[in-house]
């Protein structure tokens, strides 16, 4: 079947080898999964042609029938078509598989009656659907049929199949280089047809504000722009000399939140704080510590790297940020956006050290030292996000100085922060840099387009294991899931994201979805042949992936003028497990 990610159970059903669909094959969708029959028909039938219209009376509820040819799941999860012909998908939620494989599992049965896809809940219909997709072959995956009067079909088989972990993720830095909102609504569907569910977006840093706030209009209208960019590594000496930015309207935030609801992605809003947020200074210089520098003369940050200026610990800073995520709040709504990511991470204490006012509210608040000041920072946030029936989660440097209980951790640096937050009861999202930082190189070769960090090959990511050993069961409990990480300083567009991320985004997913042995006994050549006709399909959908053999001419190191140049930071030899 060649299958990514790898279901847990399928087998033969009974019956011929392969069951057609036409121009008659009607969705007969259950109470629920109507966005799931509408995906199908605009996806799939956009692929093969076909329109896929809706059955007479479709919709009747688990365990009843509307009268009408309509669907009916007994308490064992067996549905049968009443009445009819037999040309149609049945969408249907089933209680009773929700009970065994939770509200992302699914049961796909093709047989001489139907394609039945039966989910624990709408988000299993929607997985369903996206392994019955791979089944069509690669030209499901084209934008229209290649082949018009080309005969459709599916192997007769049964899957049964849930993911492993709850959270399967991908964070997009947009704030290096912007990707525009349709660049995004791309990446969103790719994140779908891999079955990974959430979308972390990362939406400010010190070079770039990419989201509109009204109360606040700078952020955008100066905050959204640099004059130049560093190419490379921040060691180089090379500059683009273009300028660089762009941001996302409040409509267009809409749209892409609703636009991963439909494929049930959650969307995690990441606005960075009290480091990382030299963009928003440069907008309002008041936000900055005023008292140790001319906060007035910062612009937007051209270069990488960890960057002095960071926020005030003032009132203002926070009834500030309590403007931008009161907005932030609105347009993504606790329904899609449970989770609220407040960075946190590479903040440097120096000018906290040196300014008075921060050392006068260290005093006042009765604090230790600057991390404790940190900490009160993400307090405020977490009790205020709390207040308003969300959850805050930052990168583990929020544990330093004490973490809220409430609090997730988002582990980047290694698995020690991680460990530590679930043994103290905290929720974690593991995306450790050594495993998962998909802008690390995949090779060593020369060719490597900008080469930074560790070497991480496809089967390297394929070998990652979220959970750390040491966790006793009910510790491993609090890791949420997995996430890959794609920072974009060295991938200036959509082409140099797509090398980055593909083919090891498809590795990771595999991790993230199916229960797969300890690393070393995991069979990577299993893998590697279904990702053979995993290519091809990557290849229907247009994405820009590394080759096997390596980088395309095109795709080879260059600098800004198209020579070659070594402009990377690579870092030689296996990286350390901390």
């Amino acid at each position: 079947m060649d299958l990514i990610p790898d279901p847990r159970r399928a087998w033969p059903a009974q019956g011929a080898a392969a069951y057609p669909l036409d121009g008659e094959t009607l969705i007969e969708a259950g109470t629920g999964t109507e966005g799931v029959a509408r995906w199908i028909r605009t996806a799939v039938g956009a692929a093969t042609g076909l329109p896929f219209p809706p059955a007479e009376g479709a919709g009747a509820t688990e365990g009843g029938t509307d009268g009408a040819g309509a669907t009916t799941v007994d308490e064992a999860g067996v549905g049968a078509v009443v009445g009819g012909d037999d040309n149609r998908i049945v969408l249907e939620i089933s209680r009773s598989l929700a009970r065994d494989l939770g509200p992302e599992g699914y049961r796909l049965t093709v047989d001489g009656s139907a394609i039945r896809i039966e989910g624990g809940g709408a988000a299993g219909v929607f997985w369903g659907a996206q392994t019955l997709r791979q089944l069509l072959g690669p030209d499901a995956y084209r934008g229209a049929p290649v082949a018009p009067g080309r005969e459709w079909s599916v192997p007769m088989l049964v899957i049964e199949d849930a993911p492993r972990f709850a959270w399967r993720g991908m964070m997009l830095d947009v704030a290096r280089h912007f990707m525009p909102k349709d660049g995004v609504l791309r990446y969103l569907d790719l994140l779908a047809a891999h079955k990974l569910n959430v979308f972390h977006f990362h939406l400010t840093d010190d070079q770039g504000w990419r989201v509109e706030i009204e109360r606040h209009p700078r952020l955008t209208e100066v905050g959204a722009w640099r004059a130049r960019t560093k190419w490379g590594h921040r060691a180089s000496e090379l500059w683009d000399e273009k300028p660089h930015g762009g941001y996302y309207t409040r409509d267009d935030i809409r749209e892409i939140v609703a636009y991963a609801a439909e494929r049930h992605i959650t969307v995690v809003p990441e606005i960075d704080i009290p480091g990382h947020s030299q963009a928003a200074i440069a907008a309002y210089p008041e936000l900055g510590n005023t008292d140790v520098i001319d906060t007035s003369s910062l612009t937007v940050w051209d270069t990488w790297g960890i960057n002095p200026n960071v926020l005030a610990p003032t009132d203002n800073t926070l009834r500030f940020y309590e403007d931008v995520f009161e907005e932030l709040l609105e347009l993504f709504p606790a329904a899609t956006s449970p989770f609220i990511h407040v960075g946190g991470d590479e903040c440097p204490k120096d000018q906290w050290k040196r300014s008075p006012a921060a050392q006068a509210r260290i005093a006042e608040l009765g604090l230790a030292d600057e991390d404790e000041l940190q900490s009160w920072f993400i307090r405020h946030f977490d009790s205020w996000l709390a207040a308003r029936g969300r959850r805050l989660i930052g990168w583990d440097e929020i544990l330093e100085g004490g973490l809220p209980p409430g609090a997730a951790v988002s582990s980047w640096r290694g698995y020690g922060g991680g460990t530590a937050a679930a043994k103290a009861g905290h929720d974690v999202v593991m995306c450790p840099e050594q495993q998962v930082y998909l802008d690390h190189r995949q090779a060593a070769g020369e060719d490597e387009p900008m080469p930074i960090g560790y070497v991480r090959t496809l089967e390297d990511v394929y070998r990652f294991e979220p959970v750390p050993p040491e966790l006793t069961e009910a510790e491993a409990a609090h890791v949420l899931g997995t996430q890959a990480n794609v920072w974009t300083e060295v991938m200036q567009d959509r082409s140099r994201v797509d090398y980055q991320v593909f083919p090891r985004l498809a590795a990771f997913a595999e991790v993230a979805w199916s229960p797969l042995p300890p690393p070393a006994e995991r069979d990577f050549e299993d893998f590697e042949q279904r990702m053979t006709e995993h290519y091809r399909r990557l290849d229907a959908l247009g994405v820009e992936y590394r080759p096997i053999g390596g980088p395309l001419p095109w795709q080879r190191r260059t600098d800004p003028d198209g020579n070659s140049a070594t402009l990377g930071r690579p870092i030689e030899g296996p990286p350390p497990n901390v």
